[in-house]
Formats: structure tokens, sequence, C-alpha cells
């Protein structure tokens, strides 16, 4: 497929957990595992981390990441896009004389991650245009209540009141882990969300959101549990 780069977004700003991008995961900065997974797959041309934060920076360069450059204040705030960052990323390399055919935008926080698994959504784009890792929910959306303003519950889609539900269909969500895409149709879109976007679907045990210190704990356990990691 040509020249690959792996981004790792890793801003310092983080309120619901101060410093959650380098906060110590069963052992070592949760950054690392994103760094290692990467090096890991033996796929990428180059492992960089976008990043304001000269912590992070330095942490990152000691795992064997580049930081060629740090991400702009504009891109760094609590507004700005995934894609956004990485828009501003492939747009530096570019200054510099560098072109990547395709690229694999990796969380900082996902420890579950794996070289194994880079190197299948990298496979897999070979046929499509976007990898994104999916899981399915666990209870089916189409079942969900509302509180209405009166206190009541509410069913959110009333006509499936009565469906069973395995009879209706699998619907997934985003693992929050990475975003694989070839780089012509993403910066012809400015989206990851491409038209041919294909899944690669994991299990609960493989993914857990990292929003609050309880889900960081909820992670910690699981891990330990996946990886008989004491």
């Amino acid at each position: 497929m040509g020249k690959q780069l792996a981004i790792i977004t890793a801003r310092g700003g983080s309120k619901r957990i101060p410093g959650k991008n380098i906060k110590e995961f069963c052992g070592k900065p949760i950054l690392y595992y994103s760094i290692e997974a990467a090096k890991e797959s033996g796929i990428f041309d180059e492992i960089m981390v976008s990043t304001d934060d000269e912590t992070i920076a330095e942490l990152a360069k000691k795992a064997g990441a580049a930081v060629p450059f740090y991400r702009s204040r504009e891109n760094s705030g609590d507004f700005a896009s995934t894609d956004d960052v990485i828009v501003e990323v492939l747009c530096e390399y570019q200054k510099r004389g560098q072109e990547f055919d395709a690229f694999c935008c990796i969380y900082p926080t996902a420890p579950f991650l794996t070289g194994e698994r880079l190197r299948n959504a990298m496979e897999l784009l070979q046929t499509a245009d976007s990898v994104m890792p999916v899981v399915p929910f666990s209870y089916p959306p189409q079942r969900g209540l509302l509180i209405g303003g009166d206190g009541f519950l509410v069913r959110q889609f009333p006509e499936y009141e009565r469906a069973r539900s395995q009879d209706l269909p699998k619907i997934y969500h985003d693992c929050g882990q990475f975003y694989a895409c070839k780089t012509a149709p993403f910066l012809e879109a400015g989206t990851t969300d491409l038209p041919k976007l294909l899944p690669l679907v994991l299990t609960e045990m493989e993914v857990q959101d990292i929003d609050t210190p309880e889900d960081f704990e909820i992670a910690q356990i699981k891990y330990r549990r996946l990886f008989n990691h004491e």
C-alpha cells in the first residue's frame, strides 16, 4: 500500500481524568500501550505523537515515537475534532516533503490494542477506504428509554415496544481505539467516515471507553483479565 503513518493523538488537557493520556495504567503510562502496539505491528514507516504538551512529548520519544512538531493551539482545545488533528498532521508532513499513502490514527488510551489488530486493519484497508473497530451494543438501542420532562419513562422508539430483542438488527458502535484510512480519500472528504468503511468487529472484553475515573479502573480490571497481567 505504500508508505504508512501511525498518528497517536495525545493532547495535554483532560478535565474528567487529569493527565489521562499519561496516567499510569497497570504499571506504565497508558500512552505507552498505543506506541508499543504500533511498533509491534511492524507496518508503519513512521510512528508519531501529535501533542501540545512537553511532558507527553518527552514520554513519547522515550517510548520510541517521533514528535517532529507540536500540535497547534487551534487543534488543542476541547472542540477540535480528531479529523481536524489528522488533517493538520498530514498537511505538516506534506510541507516537509513527506507523503503517506495510508495512516492509522490511534487513540492514546487504547491499552487493549495489539500489533496484530493493527495489521489486520491495514490489510482490510486494501479493499476499502477506511476501517473502524466496532463492538455491538450489549442491549438493543431500539428498546431504549427516555426520562420525560414529567419524570416518567417513555420509550424512545415505541414501535419496537413488543419486538423481541433477537429479532432486532444488531447495531454497533465505535470502539474509540483507532481509525485506519487511505490518505487521498480522507483529505478529499475531510473525514474517516468514508463510503467504503469496513468494520473490524471486537468483543466487549477487548473494549472500554475511558472517560471517567471509574472507566479507568474498569479498564485495568479487564486488561488484567484479558492479558493475565498481575
